[in-house]
This record gives structure tokens, C-alpha cells and sequence, in this order.
């Protein structure tokens, strides 16, 4: 017969045991500050002994009562499972939680049937296990500030990519480029690249999720400057800094609080102009008609290259090649003429640009 004086607090202690663990590792507990999970796991492995026992007690449970717990319970962690599992995009640390059910349900049983079976082994077995319980749930929660950092990760509503300080990209602002490297949830590795940065105030940072998992880009302590919400993989945020003030700013990622990073606001820097001028007569392909003018141009990265239509036709400005088509770095449209169009060029490198009205235009803007 089962023995109920046993299951039931059993029962009670592995639920809540249960519960703790899967929340840890759902990301709504900071598993490795708070000890969470060692509470957690700790609890649920004292439950099961208890209701292992309380199964087992008098031998093999053959009532209906409690096949039907040891059903429900099992239904339970399968449930749970299964719906993990589904999830296996966005699940990385699914190995974890099923390895740590594992170390506890093993033990757990081999108590429960020495204390039936074999009593005078039960205090020393129990004494190994617990010990040794022990020490692996301290040294994992200890560990783990450089372990492995991620939680399970669930998919979270996505309540902005681009908050509301995060404005639509515009070719007259210069964009400050972070990354969140790859493994950054994993405690010791480069949480941001680069983790300080000095940004010009009005200027816009953003943010690039290369990780595996969700991050936030959050200002420290609170979130009160600003807050990106969950930051999926291969997303961005964007942060409009012209309403911060000239100082330095803290931030961290909300759901793995060891990675950190600072932007410096500093003075806004008066913006470098390069002009090139469409010249009258371009829309006339002639090998002595001058198109661009100047047709070459290198500037120092920050620069804004203005065009200025002075032909009688309308042209456009377009990154790319006339071969190989437009490669969407910046596309003027149609300007008219009299009008102008701007780009600021913030990365190093050499970009070729044409008229896709008059492909015989071509022009080039080196940054160095």
C-alpha cells in the first residue's frame, strides 16, 4: 500500500520545487544572483524523496490513487517538456534543465527503494547523495557567474524593435554602431562591442542583437532613461540621443545582468560638408561632358556629401555600380533640378555611385 502521510507532503514539496526551477529557467528569476534555482532544485529533491517513499512504501504502488498521482505528476513534467521542446528555436538551455531533472529524479529513487528495501544502507546512501547534491547545486550556483549565463528562454511579445526614442533611420544622421556579440549571455565573454563608446549628443546608436537568445539594452539602475524591451536575435534597437543630457550613461541587459556596457554623450559636432555639383549638360553622355564635380571625392568619415542638381533634368544619386545595380546603401530618387540630396558617410571604405536616369554617370566618395 502507498503510504499518503508520505505522498502528500511529498507531492506538495515537488511541486513548488517544480515551479521554481522551470521559472528560473524561464528568465523570470536571476537564477544565478538570487539562488533560485539552488533553493528550487534542493526543495524538489527533498519532495521527491518524500513521495518516492511514500510510493514505494509496502513495494511497487498498485493502487489506482496512486498510479493516478504518479500519472499527473508525470504528465505534468511531460507537458512541460514537450511544450520546451517545440520551442527548440529559441530554447538553449533545454539540455540544462533536462540534465538537472535527471541528476535529481536518480538519487531520488535510489533513496526512496533503499530506505524500503534495504534500511541498514539508507543513512549512508542518503548521506552520499545528499552531500553530493549539495555540493553540485553550490558549485553550479557559484559557477554559473561563468557558466552558462542564458535562461530558458521563451518568446516574449516583442513590444518595440525600435523604441520610442528610437527614430526612423534618415541619410543626415550619423548611426554609432554596437553589437551584442555572439555567447554574450555566457558570463565572461564581451557582453558589447565596443562595451564604452563616446557619441556626438543627436546622433543615433544602435543596437544589433548577434547573439542566440533575447537581450535588452537598458539604462542602469532602472530603466528610467530609456529601455529597449526584449531585443530578439538578429534585431536591432535604435537610441536617439539628442534628448540625453552630456554625461555618462550606465546600461545592462535586464535578463542577463552581468553584461554591461557605457555611452559617453558629448558635445554635438559641428557637421563637415562636401559638396558635389550635377553638372549642367550631364543627361548628354560626350567623352568631354563632366558629370559629377567633382566625379572623385574623399572626405573623413562623419562627412555629409551634399548633391546639387544644376542640370536642367532631373537625376538621381544611387550607391551601386551600373553593371551591377543598385546596393542600397543610399538612393536619392528623382531630384529635381535646383534641388539637392545629402548622405552622411560614417564607415571607411569606398563606395561608387551612378545615375540610374543616365547610367554613364558614375561618380566615387572614398571615406578614410
Amino acid at each position: 500500500m502507498s503510504d499518503w502521510d508520505l505522498m502528500m507532503p511529498g507531492m506538495g514539496l515537488t511541486a513548488i520545487g517544480l515551479a521554481g526551477v522551470i521559472l528560473s529557467y524561464l528568465g523570470i528569476a536571476n537564477t544565478f544572483l538570487t539562488g533560485m534555482q539552488a533553493l528550487s532544485g534542493l526543495t524538489m529533491f527533498v519532495g521527491m524523496i518524500f513521495l518516492s517513499a511514500g510510493i514505494l512504501s509496502g513495494g511497487v504502488a498498485t493502487t489506482g490513487r496512486a498510479k493516478a498521482t504518479t500519472l499527473v505528476i508525470f504528465g505534468i513534467a511531460g507537458s512541460v517538456g514537450a511544450y520546451a521542446i517545440s520551442l527548440n528555436k529559441i530554447v538553449t538551455s533545454l539540455p540544462t534543465f533536462v540534465g538537472i531533472i535527471i541528476m535529481i529524479l536518480i538519487p531520488t529513487i535510489v533513496i526512496a527503494f533503499t530506505a524500503m528495501k534495504m534500511p541498514k544502507y539508507f543513512k549512508p546512501i542518503a548521506v552520499i547523495f545528499v552531500l553530493a547534491s549539495l555540493t553540485a547545486i553550490t558549485s553550479y550556483t557559484v559557477f554559473g557567474f561563468i557558466g552558462p549565463g542564458a535562461t530558458l528562454h521563451l518568446p516574449t511579445p516583442v513590444q518595440n524593435e525600435t523604441n520610442a526614442t528610437s527614430p526612423a533611420a534618415t541619410s543626415s544622421v550619423p548611426i554609432i554602431s554596437i553589437s551584442i556579440p555572439l555567447n554574450a549571455s555566457v558570463k565572461g565573454n564581451p557582453s558589447f562591442d565596443p562595451a564604452t563608446v563616446s557619441v556626438p549628443k543627436g546622433d543615433i546608436i544602435e543596437w544589433t542583437n548577434n547573439d542566440k537568445v533575447p537581450h535588452t539594452v537598458t539604462s542602469a539602475p532602472d530603466g528610467s532613461i530609456w529601455d529597449s524591451s526584449i531585443i530578439s536575435s538578429g534585431k536591432t534597437f535604435r537610441l536617439d540621443t539628442s534628448k540625453l543630457d552630456l554625461k555618462e550613461y550606465d546600461y545592462m541587459c535586464t535578463v542577463h545582468p552581468f553584461m554591461a556596457g557605457k555611452i559617453t554623450i558629448t558635445a554635438p559636432v559641428k557637421p563637415v560638408i562636401a559638396n558635389v555639383t550635377i553638372v549642367q549638360g550631364a543627361a548628354k553622355q560626350s567623352t568631354s561632358q563632366k558629370y559629377f564635380d567633382p566625379a572623385e571625392i574623399s572626405v573623413k568619415a562623419g562627412t555629409t556629401v551634399v548633391w546639387t542638381n544644376a542640370d536642367s533634368v532631373s537625376h538621381t544619386v544611387t550607391s551601386g555600380d551600373p553593371n551591377a545595380g543598385p546596393s542600397g546603401t543610399f538612393d536619392s530618387n528623382l531630384i529635381k533640378p535646383g534641388n539637392t540630396f545629402n548622405h552622411v558617410f560614417s564607415s571607411v571604405g569606398t563606395t561608387p555611385y551612378f545615375c540610374t536616369v543616365h547610367p554613364w554617370m558614375t561618380g566615387k566618395v572614398t571615406v578614410g
